[in-house]
């Protein structure tokens, strides 16, 4: 099953590939009378609702989100959801991991994008996880958990698309149980800054996408790469169990030393 919807300002798509042999049904939901396609439909649409939190909390378009109210003034951090306190606390701890490379304050305003998107859909993938699902993936806006396999009982197959070109592929991954983001500013526009040159960064990179054990940490740490522009792949190439793939202003791009081990 495979829905595709437009929440947060993207589309999100969740596949599940039902396994052969799939677990056995809750007792609450044989004594409800669900078959496996009614469990894995609702499945879904707890997902894509969990996706309409995230961004009715953390929108910094909508006036009525928590985030717009902490940005305004009329909440405090002290005061926020457990959820808002979760993503400052990793927010922060990105920071710290990245020599200061990712913030989320600029200009006065706290945009908590570069760590929401991730969790987020790392989270997603949670719940089907919960759920007894093993075969999936979820995708927001080019960001994405994998886990199993495909329909065909093969890697999942992720593309990485051309900055220049967004019609084009670049590079086709072979992906399981791992997840892959790429940052940059071709479709949004300049929305991330070197916070060690405010105001002044303009970057030679244009695209960095990484693959990392899951999404949370492959968003974060692509959105720190990128603002670290050419010297982001090296920082890449240091993490443990990450890989990256970097793509210049001149079309050129430079791999992490295992990145190739997942080109299909």
């Amino acid at each position: 099953m495979r829905i595709t919807r437009l929440l947060m300002g993207m589309p999100i798509t969740v596949e599940v590939v039902e396994s052969p042999h799939p677990p056995p049904l809750s007792p609450s939901s044989q004594r409800g009378g669900a078959d496996r396609g009614e469990v894995l439909a609702s499945a879904i649409e707890g997902v894509f609702a969990y996706f309409e939190y995230v961004d009715a909390t953390f929108s910094t378009y909508k006036t009525t989100s928590e985030i717009t109210a902490i940005n305004e003034g009329r909440l405090t951090l002290a005061g926020a959801s457990p959820n808002m306190q979760t993503i400052f606390a990793l927010a922060e701890q990105t920071k710290a991991e990245s020599f200061g490379y990712f913030d989320i304050a600029f200009g006065g305003k706290i945009d908590p994008s570069g760590v929401v998107k991730g969790w987020a859909i790392h989270n997603a993938a949670q719940m089907l996880w919960d759920g007894g699902f093993d075969n999936f993936y979820v995708d927001a806006g080019g960001d994405v958990q994998v886990s199993g396999k495909n329909a065909d009982g093969e890697n999942w197959r992720v593309g990485i698309r051309n900055p220049f070109n967004i019609e084009q592929i670049v590079k086709v991954l072979s992906l399981s149980d791992c997840g892959i983001a790429t940052s940059g500013n071709t479709i949004r526009g300049a929305h991330i800054y070197d916070p060690h040159q405010p105001g002044s960064f303009q970057p030679e990179i244009v695209s960095m996408t990484v693959i990392a054990p899951n999404v949370y940490e492959a968003d974060r740490f692509a959105t720190a790469a990128f603002a670290m522009d050419r010297r982001g792949i090296g920082f890449i190439e240091h993490l443990q169990g990450f890989e990256g793939y970097m793509i210049d202003r001149a079309g050129m791009a430079t791999l992490t030393s295992g990145f190739e081990a997942y080109v299909a």
